[in-house]
């Protein structure tokens, strides 16, 4: 009987992994690979070992962190998140590394979101985020287009998550998109005369424009207002 699935002779996944908690600590543990997104939704592993495309994923995540980042540190609203973080929502059956998470001062004090601490309880260290963040953005690669336009926003719906921003900036025209919840799922969010469509979370209104920079590469402006 087998007991580890090897994937590319570089990612082992015990076989004896039945529930979102089973996850979890083999999250938590020394025996997770550090190479890899690896994400429990709704009862499947997703394992993605594809590279991180340089420009329509990298630099478009890395414009639009910079962006909230400064909006979220100048007003003192939370903490931005960025690769590698983990959000897991029993109620969600999700345990994913979002690209980038926003969560508020708020939902930390009164446990919407609460921290999970590194094991050995070292004060201060923390390896996971549990509960509803108010903001997720996912942005799409050729490896994950059905994971981050459907079986991932249904979990994060279903965890309770406020907010999820949907990019696409593998080919133009690019795609932007910012959704809120609805009565059974994420709806759009509709943009206004000028393109910008408004975070109700965030409060203000953003657009994403892509040009090609001087040496001919993709590059990509959030702008808000």
């Amino acid at each position: 009987m087998a007991t580890t699935l090897i994937i590319e002779d570089q990612i082992e996944i015990p076989m004896d992994l039945r529930s979102l908690a089973d996850f979890r600590r083999w999250a938590a543990s020394d025996a997770f690979p550090e190479r890899g997104r690896i994400d429990w939704i709704a009862g499947r592993i997703e394992v993605d070992m594809s590279p991180e495309e340089v420009f329509c994923h990298g630099s478009v995540k890395s414009e639009i962190h910079g962006v909230l980042y400064n909006l979220v540190k100048n007003a003192d609203l939370g903490y931005l998140f960025v690769d590698s973080t983990r959000m897991s929502s029993p109620v969600g059956d999700v345990s994913a590394e979002p690209d980038i998470v926003f969560v508020s001062h708020e939902a930390l004090a009164t446990g919407r979101v609460t921290l999970v601490p590194k094991a050995g309880g070292e004060e201060g260290r923390f390896v996971e985020l549990e509960g509803a963040p108010e903001l997720i953005v996912e942005i799409v690669s050729d490896s994950s287009v059905g994971k981050d336009t459907r079986r991932l926003p249904a979990a994060y719906f279903r965890a309770g998550v406020d907010e999820f921003w949907l990019v696409d900036a593998r080919r133009p025209p690019i795609v932007f998109r910012i959704h809120r919840r609805g009565p059974s799922e994420y709806e759009p969010v509709e943009a206004d005369a000028e393109g910008f469509q408004r975070s109700v979370v965030l409060g203000c209104s953003f657009r994403l424009e892509g040009r090609r920079d001087a040496r001919g590469y993709w590059a990509f402006d959030l702008l808000r207002k």
